[in-house]
């Protein structure tokens, strides 16, 4: 068993916006991680080689995924394609989000 207190994650190290990610866990078909975007920050990823699973648990904003805009709040779910343009935006609380990669994800600067 792997198991975690998600609330007791805390990404490091942060960006210049206070952005920070974490890998907490992972397996051959499917990885796992905390991101952290404070209020105001900017979402400077870029696409991903895997698709991912958003899910999240703190905060409130807005993702763009292509050319479609969502409000985020705690429990919202969204899904993103390998490949697709998006990011967090028009951040008003510190989002906390779980991410769910498959296949696992490889950590970048701008995860």
């Amino acid at each position: 068993m792997d198991a975690h207190e998600i609330p007791e994650l805390d990404p490091q190290p942060r960006d210049g916006d206070g952005h920070g990610y974490v890998d907490f866990l992972a397996s051959s078909k499917l990885s796992v991680g905390l991101a952290i975007w404070p209020a105001g920050s900017t979402d400077r990823q870029r696409p991903h080689r895997e698709d991912e699973v958003y899910y999240v648990i703190g905060g409130r904003g807005s993702i763009r995924v292509a050319d479609e805009d969502r409000a985020v709040k705690p429990g919202s779910l969204v899904f993103v394609a390998a490949g697709v343009e998006h990011r967090f935006h028009d951040i008003a609380e510190d989002l906390r989000v779980l991410v769910f990669w498959a296949p696992p994800h490889v950590a970048t600067r701008e995860t």
